[in-house]
């Protein structure tokens, strides 16, 4: 490409998994390129010495996986996004392998606290965000794999329109009064999945706006003392979250994960989970039998995420059948 080689490699289907998971981890993002048709098709086309036709059917990077072999049950996988527009900021998420989407309108001071709540994997900057130095500090404490992106990509306009593609809608109204940071930083996911996934769109979930009023901000140094998610050795033996889980389920695990990364400040959101807690601290049979229950609870989301990519398989049908009846 533009003269230079790219690193290519032949890996039988079957195996492609665990070649996957050693470059990506490696840091790598890989272009997956398919065969598209047999060689009797491509025979017909263009005689004996026809080549069969293939593509790129994906491009691979940390922030956009859904195989199970390569995502962590219990834990989330987040693609980010940040923008700044006229002195305010957001940051959008997307859990490609659940279809949750999120944005946060937060200031540019706030965004090292926003990431590090979050932990994504892969983080879209339009470039021009790289000469401002919190932005870079905040980038830098977050840990993720940090891509540049073209600034136009974040320009209101085309994100709103790449919006509109990707959720199939004549206007943006029915997501609630979108600043131009937030526009900005969902337009960057979109962009980057409809590069990465090659006009397959997955299955997302309207953005679930928050401000910096509605969750407790930890600034990430703050976030480590505490070892919340993480001991300070960076394992989640020694956490809080260790010590408190006793979910059977991993999307409940996510949901927890979740809930301790980003606690709540609205007395009213907080007691609406504490009376749940308490219905079922005084109804220890029917909490005991929906824990036997929720045990045979597959992970559909991560499933159906996967079936409307065409990735899915009979796996997949089987946890959205097993899981609907249950």
């Amino acid at each position: 490409h533009g003269g230079a080689p790219i690193p290519m490699a032949g890996v039988p289907a079957h195996a492609m998994e665990a070649y996957l998971a050693k470059l990506i981890r490696a840091g790598f993002k890989v272009a997956v390129c398919d065969q598209l048709e047999d060689a009797e098709t491509a025979k017909r086309r263009g005689g004996s010495k026809a080549v069969v036709r293939r593509d790129v059917v994906r491009v691979v990077t940390p922030g956009t996986l859904t195989e199970d072999g390569l995502l962590d049950a219990r834990g989330a996988n987040r693609l980010a996004a940040v923008s700044v527009r006229a002195g305010s900021a957001a940051v959008a998420s997307v859990e490609l392998s659940t279809g949750e989407v999120e944005c946060l309108a937060v200031t540019v001071s706030g965004l090292a606290s926003a990431l590090a709540a979050l932990g994504p994997s892969e983080i879209l900057v339009p470039d021009r965000l790289f000469a401002d130095e919190a932005v870079s500090a905040a980038l830098k404490s977050a840990g993720g794999f940090v891509q540049p992106m073209p600034s136009a990509l974040a320009e209101p306009g085309a994100s709103e329109a790449r919006l509109k593609r990707l959720y199939g809608v004549d206007t943006l109204d029915g997501f609630g009064p979108l600043s131009g940071a937030e526009i900005s930083a969902l337009g960057l996911i979109a962009a980057h999945l409809e590069t990465t996934q090659a006009g397959r769109l997955p299955v997302l979930s309207a953005p679930r706006r928050a401000g910096e009023a509605d969750v407790m901000i930890i600034d990430p140094a703050t976030r480590t003392r505490l070892e919340i998610e993480r001991a300070t050795s960076g394992s989640r033996e020694g956490s809080l979250l260790a010590a408190i889980d006793r979910t059977v389920t991993a999307p409940g695990a996510r949901m927890l994960s979740s809930r301790l990364a980003r606690p709540l400040l609205d007395p009213a959101a907080i007691d609406l989970r504490l009376d749940a807690v308490a219905w079922f601290c005084e109804r220890r049979p029917q909490r005991q039998r929906l824990r036997d229950t929720l045990k045979g609870l597959p992970d559909m989301a991560r499933g159906l995420s996967r079936v409307a990519l065409g990735r899915g398989g009979p796996r997949d049908l089987g946890a959205l059948r097993d899981g609907l009846a249950l």
